[in-house]
């Protein structure tokens, strides 16, 4: 029984620390999506560290084995047999029954950026913020392809996983995170209605960059200012567009 406890206590006390740290001290929650998958690799590692040999893997089992075969467990089994399908009725309602309040903060598809940014230790204006390479497209044709090739290279080694070898939001690590999904720039719901210096923004501050109104850490994205350099980010925006055939949106200053 004590290796028992031991181990739900270490997952027990991992799923709260996670919880406290994050959502009480730092104040910055884990999405739901990615905390089931630390606790799904926390589970594993303490099941793997707790039966690494017969010994250590009978003495984890053998109170659940006494429980199920010992006819003197009867009464201690009918318990826990009732309990457990409660539990699991109670958990799969409070997973999908419907609320009717507001939610605390209503969430934007695209929130709006900031006036000014800081980031890769300068201050970027947004207003006059433009893709230092996008002038190569009609200046140096040839160059401009060959940019666009350094934004193929950095979205395959970096993006492609989450939003998809044909930018679909469909990526191998996708179903990881569903709220929401990683973004689909082929819809012309997303970059199509935006300009390069918004993309630059939402890339290089990530998830932890969203103003209220995106609630932040709702994107898993990471904050790619502390990966990838800025030019890298300008030439992979400078990809995205290129692959999907949109056009970035530009601020007619005249109005």
């Amino acid at each position: 029984m004590k290796k028992l406890l031991q181990a739900v206590g270490i997952i027990l006390g991992a799923y709260l620390a996670m919880k406290i740290i994050f959502s009480y001290i730092l104040h910055e929650p884990i999405p739901y999506s990615v905390m089931k998958m630390f606790m799904f690799f926390i589970v594993v590692g303490v099941l793997m560290a707790m039966t690494a040999d017969e010994e250590s893997t009978e003495e984890l089992f053998s109170p659940m084995v006494e429980l199920i075969y010992n006819p003197e467990k009867k009464f201690n089994r009918n318990i826990v047999f009732a309990i457990l399908p409660l539990l699991a009725a109670l958990l799969t309602y409070q997973v999908t029954k419907p609320t009717l309040e507001a939610p605390i903060e209503l969430r934007t598809v695209h929130p709006a950026p900031p006036v000014s940014m800081r980031v890769f230790n300068k201050t970027f204006n947004m207003i006059t913020l433009k893709n230092p390479y996008r002038e190569l497209e009609k200046s140096d044709p040839e160059k401009f392809r060959e940019t666009v090739q350094d934004g193929w290279r950095v979205y395959y080694e970096n993006c492609h996983y989450c939003h998809g070898d044909k930018m679909m939001g469909k990526g191998h690590y996708a179903a990881g995170f569903n709220n929401p999904l990683p973004a689909n720039f082929v819809d012309v719901g997303t970059i199509a209605q935006l300009q390069e210096s918004y993309l630059f923004w939402r890339i290089a501050t990530g998830g932890p960059g969203l103003p209220n109104e995106g609630a932040p850490w709702l994107s898993p994205m990471p904050v790619w200012q502390d990966y990838l350099t800025e030019d890298e980010i300008w030439k992979v925006i400078l990809f995205l567009y290129d692959y999907t055939g949109h056009a970035p949106r530009v601020m007619d200053m005249g109005h």
